[in-house]
């Protein structure tokens, strides 16, 4: 038993419910579509610094995989990205049970 299994079993959280938790969570809306327009389209007239500001980060579009969580569950190693989505995937489901959100050291 890996870490991660250990702390999916102890918030009682089926494993086969992360993956389509993740596909929610992380799937590409209109607005994340519209902040990577708008960055290639400053990226082609050259105006990086128009307002200062630092423009909001988009959803990666790339859920958590069956083969990533077997890894995870497995105790193998995985990526950072991986971990981060696995992490947010699991915290919304812990948040729907009316549970206190975990840490990354937490699970992995």
């Amino acid at each position: 038993m890996s870490k991660f299994a250990d702390a999916i079993k102890t918030h009682k959280i089926d494993p086969r419910r992360i993956i389509p938790a993740s596909y929610k969570l992380e799937r590409l809306r209109p607005e994340d579509r519209a902040i990577k327009l708008a960055k290639r389209k400053a990226k082609k007239s050259e105006d990086k610094k128009e307002a200062g500001e630092a423009p909001k980060k988009p959803r990666s579009g790339r859920p958590v995989t069956e083969r990533a969580l077997a890894f995870a569950l497995a105790g193998k190693t995985i990526s950072g990205p991986q971990k981060t989505r696995m992490l947010r995937a699991v915290n919304h489901l812990i948040e729907q049970k009316k549970g206190k959100a975990i840490d990354m050291k937490a699970l992995f």
